[in-house]
């Protein structure tokens, strides 16, 4: 990746994350949360390996299908109850939806297999960039959406991020997929946490 590819797909991966922590529009939301996985993409598949195409697919075909889902709950929620804002979401099914969207973003139990894949694929660099600065945007949207999401879906999903990343390591020798496994259980920490102590998460 030359050099000005570099600054606009870092550049992009930034303003994406920090845009979505400040609006409260659910458009500006996932056309945010686009921009942010069509950035990672070709950082995924810099190495120029097989291994490092077929984790930057995996990657990205699991990301659009979360992002699908939240636009159609979004969209769904609007039209019941003619809102756009993120903190307003009160339609049952959209919340649920979403939250199931926002658990397989970041890669929280059951939907956790893609992430060790998809670390074993690329370099450590962007490993380490896909289990911390890519797990923020989906966090903070369910942090502002979790008075009205359902308690019991994520504290189950919570306890078996835990469970899954816990045991998923016992067994690893590759370090990747340790810190894969790693990143699967303090997700599920976090999550915990947002469904007892929002303000501490």
């Amino acid at each position: 990746i030359n050099p000005m590819s570099w600054l606009i797909i870092t550049t992009s991966i930034t303003l994406s994350t920090t845009m979505i922590t400040s609006t409260t529009h659910w458009l500006m939301t996932w056309a945010c949360l686009e921009i942010n996985t069509l950035s990672m993409v070709p950082i995924i598949s810099k190495p120029n390996h097989p291994r490092a195409t077929e984790a930057a697919t995996k990657y990205y075909l699991t990301q659009t299908m979360a992002s699908t889902a939240m636009l159609f709950a979004a969209t769904t929620n609007a039209l019941n109850t003619s809102n756009w804002e993120t903190h307003l979401t009160t339609e049952p099914m959209a919340t649920t939806i979403i939250t199931l969207a926002l658990m397989m973003k970041m890669a929280a139990a059951p939907f956790h297999s893609w992430l060790p894949d998809v670390s074993q694929g690329t370099t450590t660099l962007t490993t380490l960039t896909m289990l911390t600065w890519q797990k923020i945007a989906p966090l903070m949207i369910l942090l502002t959406t979790h008075n009205k999401t359902n308690i019991t879906l994520i504290l189950l999903s919570a306890m078996l991020s835990i469970t899954m990343g816990g045991l998923g390591s016992l067994n690893q020798t590759q370090l990747r997929k340790l810190m894969a496994f790693s990143s699967i259980a303090h997700t599920g920490w976090i999550m915990a946490t947002i469904t007892m102590a929002p303000k501490i998460s």
